[in-house]
């Protein structure tokens, strides 16, 4: 049987639709399609639903790579999905979860993208479509759990090595090997199942150094090695360099370093040289981690299933990418968040702040490298705090409070227009801009400023923001085909939804957060279509120990939104749960993403529980898996049961697929 496969594009030409060694021109058909006949064939391999391909569109002598999916949705159909937005009308639903929280039976202490297939396949057997994950990429600085936060990696392009599965990356499995596998998946503490973070990855390192040692003649001849090595040397090579400096040194603070403390490129070179072992060693890592990792995306393709990234809005400011590229950033400047349901004394990240100027002038590269690169393993991305692309919470160093912060850009007064406004006697409730002397900012607790304060922080900036976020988001997602979801919670400025909307960025919408400042709580049913709507994120209590925080609250919102009579149940019982998750599906929205958490409040006999008869010996609280009011919070939650329990539990899964099914999804 053909297929006829349309796409619709009015840029570039000679577009060839390829998958592997095969390819198949298309024809232009006026009003900007292209089509191809192809046998049903060719296309699914294997009885495959979906299969991976790409279009090359070469103008001007320059070729650039475009991935899509083409889908059998029905005998003779296919649908292509190049971005979820081009398909009118489309709903999904999928499941949050870090990798790290994963448990299997073949983990070793810790989830790993091996573990992301078993979910693939539980989230195709309930009708799902998106695994969405947290960062992945390596934070190890100091061989401390404080290196457990996702956020702060030390490269915004090399992965966490805590991920490899050991046996596919050379690591002999023997009696001792298993022994210790089991010692660290059982680990717990206080009664709640968690990561042994410090020692499984002391001991995965050092298992991963004998079989590198081991097979590291015969790999480095191989091809797929050396191209490795070659299509990843811009950022590789620095990383491995990087670490193993921060190894000599004992410290990430490349400040530290003595003659590497400014990067040089030919002294990194030579470092490299004389350094074989140590930087093969770390190359050896992102070779598996990318290996592993692209398989996992291609069996999630294979079953209908997208994966769904995390893009943070800050670096770290000991990161190779600081060391590399120190003009990008304001190393005196600290990243942050102002006052919010998170925090009342506001977030400081400790980040430094992007010098955008510096990015534009050779169009973003670094920028959109990264996004590249995470488009090599994602079809979507989560844009940490998509605010900071319209202006950033800057706090000067060294302060510690995030009320000392101030919007960066921004457009402050000058001491003349306030005292003309008549607030000369009240500077001490103005923030002087560190980069202007003689200018300010209101302080963001000042509110007894009245209508300076809101017209400052809600309407002055409006036009200067948006032109200040449109250029970059629109340049910047510009340069890969992932599907951007923004998480635009906090003081939101009114140019971010149009900005958004015309960019097709999905805005995020919780319920509990609701963006009418005239509501307490937001109505599911009144939500747009593009918007990712949740219960609950990984920095929020998940829906179950939401509602045994607040009583007043619970209480009102059994009675709006679940409409309900009389007194609220003390804890959340499975039925509260699912009537909640339900309203959410039944929404408009695009995306109905669960954190897994919730998903197994509905169920009785798999929830996290008290007294369960399977010995799971914890409360709703602990399965939270950060707190953004808490420092260096220790990021080390796991699954209290294996992936392979979930896949057995039919019953629930069966009500999990109903649901997904009845919603349109």
């Amino acid at each position: 049987m053909k297929f006829t496969i349309e796409y619709f594009t009015r840029w570039g030409e000679n577009l060839v639709l390829r998958s592997g060694g095969k390819g198949w021109p298309m024809s232009y058909v006026p009003d900007g399609k292209w089509s191809v006949d192809i046998d049903e064939d060719e296309l699914f391999e294997d009885g495959a639903k979906c299969a991976e391909y790409f279009y090359e569109v070469v103008c001007d002598g320059l070729s650039t790579r475009h991935e899509w999916r083409i889908h059998s949705v029905g005998r003779g159909r296919t649908e292509i999905v190049d971005r979820w937005t081009d398909v009118p009308g489309w709903k999904g639903a999928g499941t949050a979860i870090p990798v790290f929280s994963l448990r299997s039976s073949s983990d070793f202490g810790v989830g790993e993208f091996y573990d992301l297939k078993l979910m693939i396949d539980w989230a195709a057997m309930t009708g799902q479509c998106f695994l969405q994950l947290l960062p992945i990429n390596d934070t190890t600085m100091t061989g401390t759990i404080d290196d457990s936060y996702p956020y702060n990696a030390n490269s915004t392009f090399a992965l966490h090595p805590q991920f490899i599965n050991l046996p596919a990356a050379g690591v002999v499995v023997d009696e001792e090997y298993k022994a210790l596998r089991n010692e660290l998946n059982s680990f717990v503490k206080d009664g709640r199942p968690e990561t042994d973070y410090v020692r499984v990855n002391r001991e995965k390192r050092r298992l991963l150094r004998i079989a590198y040692n081991a097979g590291k003649a015969s790999l480095t001849r191989t091809k797929e090695y050396r191209n490795f090595v070659r299509a990843n040397s811009k950022w590789l090579l620095p990383y491995a360099a990087f670490c193993t400096l921060r190894d000599l040194n004992g410290t990430p603070d490349f400040s530290q370093w003595g003659e590497f403390a400014v990067y040089d490129e030919k002294k990194v070179e030579a470092f490299c040289a004389s350094h074989k072992d140590e930087v093969g060693f770390n190359c050896f890592l992102q070779f598996h981690l990318d290996r592993q990792l692209r398989e996992v995306r291609n069996y999630a393709h294979s079953k209908g299933v997208s994966l769904k990234g995390d893009l943070p809005i800050g670096i770290s400011r000991t990161s190779v990418d600081a060391w590399q590229f120190p003009r990008l950033f304001n190393m005196d400047s600290q990243a942050g968040a102002p006052p919010d349901d998170f925090s009342a004394d506001g977030q400081n990240w400790g980040f430094p702040t992007y010098n955008w100027a510096e990015m534009a002038k050779d169009g973003y590269t670094w920028w959109k490298a990264r996004l590249r690169k995470m488009s090599e393993y994602f079809d979507a991305t989560r844009i940490d705090h998509i605010l900071g692309f319209f202006r950033i919470w800057e706090i000067p160093m060294p302060v510690k409070s995030g009320l000392e912060g101030h919007f960066s850009p921004a457009l402050p007064y000058s001491k003349d227009e306030l005292c003309a406004w008549g607030y000369g006697d009240r500077l001490h409730r103005f923030v002087e801009d560190p980069h202007r002397p003689g200018w300010y900012h209101p302080r963001i607790d000042a509110t007894d400023l009245g209508g300076l304060h809101t017209d400052f922080f809600y309407h002055r900036h409006n036009e200067f923001w948006k032109n200040n976020a449109t250029g970059k988001l629109s340049s910047l997602l510009g340069s890969t085909n992932m599907l951007a979801c923004g998480e635009d919670l906090g003081m939101i400025p009114a140019c971010v939804p149009d900005v958004m909307n015309r960019l097709n960025i999905l805005s995020l919408e919780i319920q509990r957060m609701s963006k009418d400042p005239s509501q307490t709580f937001g109505n599911p049913a009144c939500y747009p279509h593009n918007c990712v709507c949740t219960t609950s994120t990984h920095d929020m209590a998940p829906v179950r120990a939401w509602w045994e925080e607040d009583r007043a609250m619970t209480q009102r919102f059994y009675n709006e939104m679940l409409g309900c009579q009389g007194e609220a149940p003390y804890f959340c019982e499975p039925w509260v749960c699912r009537r909640i998750l339900q309203q959410h599906l039944q929404s408009p929205a695009m995306l109905v993403i669960f954190p897994l958490q919730d998903w197994l409040s509905m169920d009785s006999e798999l929830r996290y529980n008290k007294d369960s008869a399977r010995g799971w010996n914890g409360n709703p609280a602990d399965e939270r898996i950060n707190v953004p009011a808490i420092p260096r919070y220790h990021w080390d939650y796991r699954m209290h049961l294996s992936i392979e329990d979930l896949i057995a539990a039919t019953g629930f899964n069966a009500e999990v697929a109903g649901m997904i099914k009845d919603s349109g999804r």
